[in-house]
C-alpha cells in the first residue's frame, strides 16, 4: 500500500520544522526549495553588514534532513498550485502530486505599490539579498574615497534606511559601529567615522511591536550611535541617488528597505481569503477552507491563537510548521486535529555592542542583559553544530577587535567587453571561434604552447 505523500513548498522555519516532524511519520515527504539552503534569516543583518559570511547562517537542506529516510528534497520553484488536482508546478515543467499540501513559501518586501523602488533601496529576506545590501555600503565608502566633489563625497557617505522594525534598527545600529571603529584606517581621503545614518519610520515610533519604553529605549540608544531617527515620517519618493521623506529631499547613494511585507504569490492560488498584505486565511488547524489537506504557515499565513494575532516571525513559523505536520499524521490516524496555540518565548532586538532590547517571561530587558541574551538565543538556534562554532568564532573576533572578516566586494560585476569582429582564418568576418568551441576547451595540454617565463 503506497504511503500518503506530503509536499512541503518551501525550506524556511516553517517548512523545514514541518518536515522534520514528519520524520517518522507513516508518509513520503517531498520538500520543495528554489534555493538548495535553509537561511536563519534573523541573523542576514550581520551579513549584510559583514559580520558573518553566508556560509555562518545558511545550511543546505539536503543536509540538514539527511537522516530522514522518508523524505526526499527537489531544488525548483514552484510556481502554480492546483488544488483541484492535487499538484503543485514547478517553474521546469515538472509537476509533484500530493495528498497533502504544507505551503511554507513566506513572503518578500512591499513597496506599497512602488515596484520600481526595489532596484534603488533593496531589502533583506536571502542571502542574495545581504550580499547585495553588503556589496553597496561598502562600496559607498569606495567612491567616497575618489569624489572630488564634497556634494557627491556627501551623498555617498550618507546611508538611508526605511522601516523602523527589529531589521531596520538592528542595520541602523551596526553601520556606524562599522564607520566609526572598523573603517577609519583604511582609507585615507575621507573620515570614514563621518557617515550619516539616517533611520526613517512612517509610525510615530520604533519598534512598534515591543513596549513603549523599549521603543524609547532602542531609540535612544541608535541617537547615542549617531543615527538620525525620524519617526511619523513617510517616504514619497525613492529616485536614483535621493529619499522623498517628510517633504525633504535626502542625497543618499546608498539606500535600503525594511518596511512592509508581502505575502508570496503561491497564496493567491488556494482559493482561501486574503488580507492586505495577501497572505491567507487559515482556520485554527492551519488548513486552507475548502481544502482540509492544504495547510499555510510561516509568514504565508494569516495566524491567530486565543483569539490575537500571531507576529510575523521565527518562532511563530517554526511552531505552526510542527503544528501542521501534527494535524496531518491526526487526519491519517482517524484522530482529531488540534488547534494551533503560539507559545511566545519573547522578542529581542539588538541595536550595537551591548545595546539590546527584549522581552522575556514578562521581563523588559535592556542594555547588556538584553545583548547576551538575545546572542545566546540566537547561537541556540542555528541549525548544525559548526554553524554555532564558526559564528562564535566570528563574533568574538569582531568584538574584541572591531573587525569585519566577510569585508569583501564580491557581487559587483563589470559587464563583459564587447570587443570587435575580427579576420578569421577563412577569410570571413567574425569573432573568434563563434559558433564553435573555443580551441582552449578542446586541446590537450599537450597541444598548448609552453608558460612564459
Amino acid at each position: 500500500m503506497n504511503r500518503p505523500r506530503v509536499v512541503i513548498v518551501g525550506g524556511g522555519f516553517g517548512g523545514l520544522y514541518a518536515a522534520r516532524a514528519l520524520a517518522n511519520a507513516p508518509v513520503e515527504v517531498t520538500v520543495v526549495d528554489r534555493t538548495n539552503h535553509h537561511v536563519f534569516q534573523p541573523l542576514l543583518y550581520q551579513v549584510a553588514t559583514a559580520t558573518l559570511s553566508p556560509t555562518d547562517i545558511a545550511t543546505p537542506i539536503r543536509w540538514l534532513l539527511r537522516a530522514q529516510r522518508n523524505t526526499e528534497v527537489v531544488l525548483g520553484e514552484a510556481t502554480e498550485i492546483v488544488p483541484d488536482e492535487h499538484i503543485v508546478k514547478l517553474a521546469n515543467g515538472r509537476a509533484i502530486a500530493y495528498d497533502y499540501l504544507i505551503v511554507a513559501a513566506g513572503a518578500r518586501h512591499s513597496y506599497f505599490g512602488h515596484a520600481e523602488w526595489e532596484a534603488r533601496a533593496p531589502g533583506l529576506k536571502t542571502v542574495e539579498d545581504a550580499i547585495e545590501l553588503r556589496r553597496r555600503w561598502l562600496l559607498a565608502f569606495e567612491r567616497a574615497e575618489q569624489a572630488t566633489d564634497a556634494a557627491e563625497r556627501e551623498a555617498n557617505l550618507t546611508f538611508v534606511i526605511v522601516g523602523g522594525g527589529p531589521t531596520g534598527v538592528e542595520l541602523a545600529g551596526m553601520l556606524p559601529t562599522i564607520a566609526r571603529f572598523a573603517l577609519p584606517k583604511d582609507f585615507r581621503h575621507i573620515d570614514p567615522s563621518a557617515a550619516r545614518v539616517l533611520l526613517i519610520e512612517g509610525g510615530p515610533r520604533l519598534l512598534p511591536a515591543f513596549p513603549e519604553d523599549l521603543s524609547a529605549h532602542a531609540e535612544s540608544d541608535l541617537r547615542d550611535l549617531g543615527v538620525e531617527v525620524r519617526t511619523s515620517t513617510m517616504v514619497s519618493n525613492v529616485g536614483d541617488g535621493f529619499v522623498d521623506a517628510g517633504g525633504e529631499r535626502i542625497a543618499a547613494r546608498t539606500i535600503f528597505w525594511a518596511a512592509g511585507n508581502a505575502a508570496a504569490p503561491l497564496g493567491a492560488m488556494l482559493g482561501a481569503p486574503l488580507d492586505r498584505m495577501g497572505r491567507v486565511h487559515v482556520g485554527e488547524d492551519l488548513s486552507v477552507a475548502g481544502h482540509p489537506e492544504i495547510f499555510v504557515v510561516g509568514d504565508l499565513a494569516v495566524l491567530e491563537s486565543k483569539r490575537k494575532p500571531v507576529p510575523g516571525v521565527a518562532p511563530a513559523a517554526m511552531q505552526s510548521g510542527r503544528t501542521a505536520a501534527r494535524n496531518i499524521i491526526h487526519t491519517i490516524a482517524g484522530e482529531g486535529r488540534e488547534r494551533f496555540k503560539y507559545r511566545n518565548k519573547g522578542d529581542l532586538a539588538t541595536i550595537g555592542r551591548y545595546r539590546a532590547v527584549g522581552v522575556l517571561a514578562g521581563r523588559h530587558l535592556s542594555g547588556a542583559l538584553a545583548w547576551w541574551t538575545w546572542l545566546l538565543v540566537h547561537i541556540m538556534y542555528l541549525a548544525g553544530f559548526r554553524n554555532r562554532l564558526s559564528v562564535l568564532l566570528e563574533w568574538g573576533y569582531s568584538f574584541f577587535t572591531y573587525e569585519r572578516g566577510a569585508r569583501l566586494i564580491t557581487a559587483d560585476r563589470p559587464a563583459p567587453v564587447e570587443r570587435p569582429p575580427e579576420m578569421l582564418p577563412n577569410g570571413s568576418i567574425g569573432r573568434p571561434w563563434e559558433g564553435e568551441i573555443a580551441p582552449s576547451m578542446t586541446a590537450s595540454s599537450h597541444d598548448l604552447p609552453p608558460p612564459a617565463l
